[in-house]
């Protein structure tokens, strides 16, 4: 027993040192670190349509409407309603890879929106500021303020 539990005092250890020694400009990202869940008063096809609308009406690109569900059916997977959409302004989302090309993981902007087992539709977006935070960009606060509003305005129709 006392071997045991000198076992794992020394695997801790030996994990806080490797974490510790970790480069600091690696964020790690928690479960739902950077993640802004809202819920929508709508069906995941109207909630998507009206995302779509907000989007064109602000003359944003729209890159790809993702049918999650669909695409898990097909693979046999039996999958919730789940879409993806993939959307942007490449004046303003180029600004961020600029200032790190590993942005690149971040950009175009991707909402998703699902539905729960309960039934309730949620939209997902990761939040700018940790996206920010993620890549170490400290040179480009005025364009992500810019897009934290317009994911806001794009979501806005949707909001409960």
């Amino acid at each position: 027993m006392q071997r045991t539990i000198s076992l794992f005092f020394m695997a801790v250890l030996s994990l806080t040192g490797i974490i510790l020694s970790a480069p600091a400009a690696v964020v790690q990202a928690g479960t739902r670190d950077g993640v802004v869940v809202l819920e929508s008063r709508y069906s995941v096809d109207e909630t998507v349509r009206k995302i779509k609308g907000s989007v064109a009406e602000k003359g944003i690109m729209l890159f790809d409407d993702i049918d999650q569900a669909a695409l898990g059916t097909a693979a046999g997977n039996q999958v919730r309603p789940s879409r993806l959409i993939l959307f942007g302004n490449p004046a303003l989302g180029t600004t961020f890879i600029t200032a790190n090309p590993v942005a690149g993981l971040d950009w175009p902007v991707r909402v998703l929106v699902y539905q729960t087992k309960d039934g309730t539709v949620r939209v997902a977006y990761t939040d700018f500021d940790w996206i920010a935070h993620r890549h170490g960009i400290t040179s480009r606060e005025k364009e992500f303020k810019m897009a934290s509003e317009v994911i806001k305005a794009v979501t806005a129709p949707v909001r409960q």
